[in-house]
């Protein structure tokens, strides 16, 4: 059988339904025809300045249309997109290019004078892309790059995962199987679109089932379900914080009654706030999990047979294991683990290459995610803590050791550590414990601006402890357990 990628297959698929509505922002809508036809025009755009099969292309550029037909566009022309966030200073975004070998820069007007201080080696004009002649590529297999997002892991430092058309498209066939996605079907899309979720399980797996998007400019609990009215989706999709927010919003009668459920990912969400979420929303939630390294999704509830506690089994085609940690040896059934991942959604690999340490690696085809894990005999799998030293707020998965470097460049800080400490709305927020240097004072707000300089503004601490010592365990390591519990009591 002949491979397909991504774009062939957004081509033969979408373009079947060539005339429906592809996807719509609050102000302006494609039909598929014209995402098709944006998207190659980008493609055409490229292939002309020259970019190779393989090239990396960085994509900085207002959350829109224009974005979403630079993604396909790049993967069109035989590159690899790496979408950024463009809230991050372009010192930082330079910084992760070149660790990457990132050597293209499609931006839009908005993000002219940050494209122009990151310095890339070559720029092009998102807005010039879309008036370019159409090009395409085809005959690209399932190897070839089409991905690439960064993360930050729990060592703090800025690196990229690189995903390929076979992982893409393996991930979205057995999501789109898992929740029966059909032409029919509407999406209500709120979550970043640097983030895989954002691309992977909201674009690609619509797209690729003919569906429609919904391009919110961004998720408003106030406003969300005068959305839901608007753009009466059938299905939604988001992270526990999200979710949580809406519990304090009423529901008009009927609003809900088009949606055949919500999906939820990406941060711990407890049984009872499971059944709340269910009860104000009056759908299914159905929990899922996986990780970037992994595409995007590995593990999903099926729709009618969820079992509130666990992210479901395994999707088509992916295996899911538990295992002693650090070993690729199974545990018993109900036993806590490390979860391990194998199929063809495990990533290509880090770029650059790197020695995952105590995070995500991948072993004779596994990928060890760090996260623990039970699973019970029928295959549904409970996720019940992390080995990694993450923090994730709201979906969002923040490095203490970038927070903690943050801190220390200030010159009256002798040491500092950064713990999650709960939050209701949140399910965690970073706090940090700060010794000050001998003679010294500790200002707040200087600290606090020293995070956001350097970091995004979700990094910054809610509470600054300043503290004579940081507690120590039996090996002279920092006891980050015992500031966990303190930050606890005070939450």
């Amino acid at each position: 059988m002949t491979f397909a990628s991504i774009p062939e297959m957004l081509a033969t698929r979408g373009g079947a339904h060539a005339g429906r509505a592809a996807i719509a922002t609050p102000t302006a809508g494609w039909s598929y025809r014209e995402l098709l036809d944006a998207t190659a025009r980008i493609a055409g755009a490229l292939q002309a300045r020259g970019l190779r099969r393989g090239d990396r292309v960085a994509l900085l550029a207002e959350r829109g249309l224009p974005f979403v037909a630079g993604l396909f566009g790049v993967m069109a022309a035989g590159g690899a997109v790496c979408p950024l966030e463009a809230r991050l200073p372009a010192a930082d975004l330079a910084l992760r290019l070149a660790s990457a070998g990132v050597g293209w820069l499609l931006a839009d007007a908005p993000h002219a004078a940050k494209a122009d201080a990151i310095g890339a080696r070559r720029t092009l004009s998102l807005e010039q892309a879309l008036g370019s002649r159409v090009g395409r590529v085809v005959g690209l297999q399932p190897d070839d790059d089409a991905l690439m997002l960064f993360t930050s892991g729990s060592t703090g430092v800025p690196k990229a995962i690189l995903l390929t058309h076979g992982n893409l498209l393996a991930n979205a066939e057995g999501v789109a199987e898992r929740t029966v996605v059909t032409p029919e079907d509407r999406l209500l899309h709120a979550m970043p679109l640097f983030h895989t979720n954002g691309i992977n399980n909201q674009l690609v797996v619509p797209f690729l089932r003919g569906a429609f998007v919904a391009l919110l400019d961004r998720f408003s609990p106030a406003a969300f379900f005068a959305d839901v009215a608007r753009w009466r989706p059938t299905y939604l999709t988001g992270v526990p914080t999200m979710y949580s927010r809406l519990l304090a919003q009423s529901a008009p009668a009927g609003v809900m009654a088009g949606v055949r459920f919500a999906r939820c990912g990406a941060a711990p969400l407890s049984v009872e706030l499971h059944r709340q979420i269910e009860r104000h929303l009056g759908v299914p939630l159905v929990a899922s999990y996986g990780l970037s390294e992994a595409t995007c999704t590995s593990t999903m509830n099926p729709l009618d047979a969820c079992r509130i506690g666990t992210v479901g089994p395994a999707l088509a085609g992916q295996r899911v294991a538990v295992c002693r940690p650090g070993t690729l040896e199974p545990v018993a059934a109900g036993a806590e683990g490390e979860v391990c991942i194998a199929g063809p959604v495990v990533m290509k690999g880090y770029v650059p290459a790197r020695d995952t340490g105590d995070g995500p690696g991948v072993s004779q085809g596994w990928l060890r995610t760090g996260d623990l894990g039970s699973m019970d005999a029928d295959g549904y799998l409970a996720i019940t803590g992390r080995l990694k030293d993450i923090i994730i707020r709201g979906g969002e998965n923040l490095s203490p050791g970038a927070i903690e470097s943050a801190l220390a460049s200030r010159s009256e800080v002798k040491a500092c550590a950064v713990v999650g400490m709960p939050d209701a709305d949140l399910g965690e927020v970073p706090v940090a414990f700060v010794v000050a240097r001998e003679g010294c004072r500790l200002d707040d707000h200087a600290l606090r601006d020293a995070v956001e300089e350097r970091l995004s503004k979700v990094c910054v601490p809610v509470r600054l402890f300043h503290v004579d010592v940081l507690p120590e365990n039996a090996i002279g390591k920092v006891d980050k357990k015992a500031l966990k519990v303190l930050a606890a009591q005070d939450a």
